[in-house]
């Protein structure tokens, strides 16, 4: 087992043990993929402030992200197709989760369902991604099992209306079922590891879907119904449809632009989340980090700021909190830990970002998480980002 040490390790792994189609979905974005390039490189033009001869004996990187006390302000973000990086992949990253003390964020378009991971984790709250679709009522269901299995908080996302074109999927043949050709055969004949866990569970569908929509019963059915539900005609009536069913804390994910993030705050979500998904929808759009200030100037005080897109370090997240977000989700970082070493990869990701934010908060001259703001950030670095 080679030594790991950051992120990338863990991605070299990870390509090296997943299948390629399902490597591609997780480690891709749309079109030139500008953006999904943006998300991660945009992070190295803020510099920080190096502090000495400051009392860092004592640290902490303890806080809160929507009320809920957090071991650090990062969260695993919602990914579809979790279990088919590591068999039963959710359930293993909710674990490993659980035990470090951050948000799990369970995805529509997961293949372990609601139910799976509220009893694998044995009752312990998780949080909810909803993608709205057009039968309604399903939509409806989906929020009353989340309700039952005591998920604290859904995330709503807001730029799924229509897919955008992921060249690397098409390619690849990805689809539901996968498509089962010469080129992915002769993929999966290398990956001897990959192969022998998905036969040793029955978690191989969209568990959320699969068997709780009239006329789904199999993947095969699956993929008609899919390719019709995703809705165009999503708007902030239906954000309210939502709210008012779900009656508990509601994040809004999918928000670039500050006049949608003002009407995040008139609709009455608790939190929003400045995030692109992951370049994988709009591509030539600006990277979620350049994003941030802008809108959590136009609304921090208003409401709990959050950041998704391109985080593969510990300096990531301190860069994000320092220009104004209250939290953080990771998801490559996390499905890289996953697809290399399942639980235990999952866990050595949260590692490795815990101990670069701490080591980095301190160079700094910070003792708590808490007390990150633009000062720890290099004059000039910032500020023409606002």
């Amino acid at each position: 087992m080679p030594v790991i040490t950051n992120i990338e390790d863990l991605r070299v792994l990870a390509q090296r043990r997943v299948p390629r189609m399902f490597y591609d979905y997780a480690d891709s974005g749309s079109w030139t993929e500008s953006t999904y390039r943006a998300n991660e490189s945009d992070f190295s033009a803020i510099k920080f402030r190096q502090r000495v001869a400051v009392n860092i004996a004592k640290r902490s990187t303890d806080s809160q992200m929507l009320g809920q006390p957090v071991s650090m302000p990062v969260a695993i973000a919602p990914t579809g197709l979790t279990g088919m990086q590591h068999a039963n992949g959710e359930i293993l990253a909710a674990k490993s989760a659980k035990r470090f003390g951050i948000p799990f964020t369970l995805s529509t378009m997961s293949i372990c369902s609601i139910e799976d991971v509220a009893q694998e984790t044995q009752g312990h709250p998780f949080w909810f991604q909803l993608y709205m679709m057009k039968d309604r009522a399903f939509i409806a269901d989906l929020i009353e099992r989340a309700k039952a299995a005591r998920c604290s908080a859904l995330v709503l996302t807001l730029d799924l209306q229509i897919l955008g074109q992921r060249h690397k999927d098409l390619k690849n043949g990805l689809s539901a079922p996968p498509k089962l050709t010469l080129a992915n055969l002769l993929n999966l004949m290398t990956k001897p590891r990959w192969c022998l866990g998905m036969l040793g569970t029955h978690r191989r569908q969209f568990g959320n879907i699969v068997g709780h929509v009239k006329g789904v019963s199999d993947m095969g059915s699956l993929a008609s119904w899919t390719a019709q539900q995703f809705d165009p005609s999503l708007n902030w009536d239906d954000v309210q449809w939502v709210k008012e069913r779900w009656g508990g804390p509601l994040i809004l994910k999918g928000i670039q632009d500050a006049e949608d993030a003002r009407h995040a705050v008139e609709c009455g979500a608790n939190a929003l989340i400045v995030s692109n998904h992951g370049g994988r929808q709009l591509d030539g759009a600006e990277s979620s980090i350049r994003a941030l200030p802008r809108i959590v100037q136009a609304v921090g005080r208003e409401i709990e700021v959050h950041m998704d897109g391109g985080i593969r370090s510990g300096q990531d997240v301190l860069k994000a909190l320092a220009l104004g977000a209250k939290g953080t989700y990771i998801g490559r970082s996390m499905l890289y830990g996953l697809g290399a070493m399942g639980e235990q990869g999952v866990t050595k990701a949260l590692e490795i970002i815990h101990n670069e934010l701490d080591l980095s908060m301190a160079f700094c001259g910070r003792t708590s998480v808490n007390d990150i703001d633009h000062s720890v950030i290099l004059p000039g670095s910032f500020s023409p980002w606002i």
